[in-house]
């Protein structure tokens, strides 16, 4: 008795192609079915969203300061807030202002220099008294004396007077620290001798002059300081 299948041939009629419930879903081309191309959005980006070119910011991002710039500086290299017009910044630390590197004079020593400059036109003035007596001559000559001494000494002597030489005080230019102009002096001495001039106005304008800097701030200026834009420091 033959034990061959029934095909004769060998063969499993359910192996090979023949198996109908076995074989997949072929392309006919021999290639399998591919799924319909999708697009997917960069990473961390929404579908889509426009992206910028590589390095450059986006739309509404405000522009980024140059590389090695801090950002918020002043135009022209100008640090943020430096002091306008070339002007001496205040120290730190609430300190003085320092002209030209150096501190400004104390009131103090100011007040010194002036009883020495009053002691030396002691003598004149006391000779014009002698000759014009108590009258408005003699007001208008003693000021004018003062005027001269006072200029002479602030055009030839580099900002000094005899007391300042003694208590080492120098008037220089505000903006500068270095030696002020012939003009501002020139308005530095007419504006602290003059007003003596006028008969008991011009006292209380003088006391009041020399007191100012007293309570005048950042610089401790006078009035007739303040007219010439002078300070006067203290030197070492």
């Amino acid at each position: 008795m033959s034990t061959n299948g029934p095909t004769g041939n060998g063969q499993n009629p359910y192996e090979g192609n023949n198996n109908p419930y076995g074989q997949q879903n072929q392309n006919p081309y021999g290639e399998e079915q591919q799924q319909p191309y999708k697009q997917e959005a960069p990473y961390g980006q929404a579908y889509g969203e426009q992206q910028q070119p590589y390095g450059q910011p986006g739309y509404g991002t405000p522009p980024q300061e140059p590389y090695g710039q801090p950002q918020g500086s002043w135009p022209h290299g100008q640090p943020q807030g430096s002091w306008p017009h070339g002007q001496p910044q205040p120290g730190a630390y609430g300190g003085s202002p320092v002209p030209g590197g150096k501190p400004l004079a104390p009131v103090a020593e100011r007040l010194v220099a002036r009883l020495i400059d009053v002691a030396i036109l002691l003598v004149p003035t006391v000779l014009v008294f002698a000759i014009t007596g108590a009258s408005f001559l003699y007001y208008i000559v003693a000021s004018l004396l003062s005027f001269g001494y006072e200029a002479a000494m602030l055009l030839t002597q580099g900002g000094q007077t005899v007391g300042k030489k003694v208590m080492k005080l120098r008037v220089v230019d505000l903006a500068t620290g270095a030696k002020p102009a012939e003009n501002s002096l020139l308005i530095r001495a007419a504006l602290y001798t003059l007003p003596n001039a006028v008969y008991c106005i011009g006292s209380l304008f003088a006391l009041l002059n020399v007191l100012w800097p007293l309570w005048d701030k950042p610089y401790q200026q006078a009035l007739h300081d303040k007219s010439a834009k002078t300070v006067v420091i203290k030197e070492a």
